[in-house]
């Protein structure tokens, strides 16, 4: 089982843990970032950077759960935003906070980019998660 701290010597993080600890023997299972595609490969919420971060949620817990893992069990997660202030940096941090990722809590770095791999994508995930489960399938 994971183990989440927060160090008392630092400045407490909003929502998620300076470190985490997986024993050896766990299974750990790394995702490539999740995007905000449907299952049909469209792009769900153009300029919507909720919509977006919602979508990729939804896409990193089907993929999760397929490793035989969830959004609680994430230990480490990577935000990508395209964004040149703070404000949509922040739109898609309240979402995450609000997403199982925050029941860990996980460490956790939030980046604004100038630009992601498909046309029109403005947030982008990738996760490691301890697997607690058997996966669902195979491949």
């Amino acid at each position: 089982m994971a183990r989440h701290r927060t160090v008392p010597a630092l400045f407490p993080p909003p929502g998620y843990a300076h470190t985490a600890v997986v024993e050896a023997g766990e299974r750990l299972v790394f995702l490539a970032g999740s995007v905000p595609l449907d299952a049909d490969g469209k792009l769900v919420g153009p300029g919507d950077h909720v919509a977006q971060t919602r979508q990729v949620l939804a896409n990193l817990e089907t993929a999760l759960a397929a490793a035989g893992s969830s959004l609680p069990q994430v230990v480490a997660s990577t935000v990508y935003v395209v964004a040149a202030e703070p404000g949509p940096l922040s739109e898609v941090w309240e979402v995450v906070n609000a997403s199982g990722l925050a029941e860990g809590p996980h460490t956790s770095t939030l980046l604004g980019v100038a630009c992601l791999g498909y046309t029109g994508q403005l947030v982008e995930i990738t996760v490691t998660a301890v697997a607690s489960g058997a996966p669902a399938v195979e491949g």
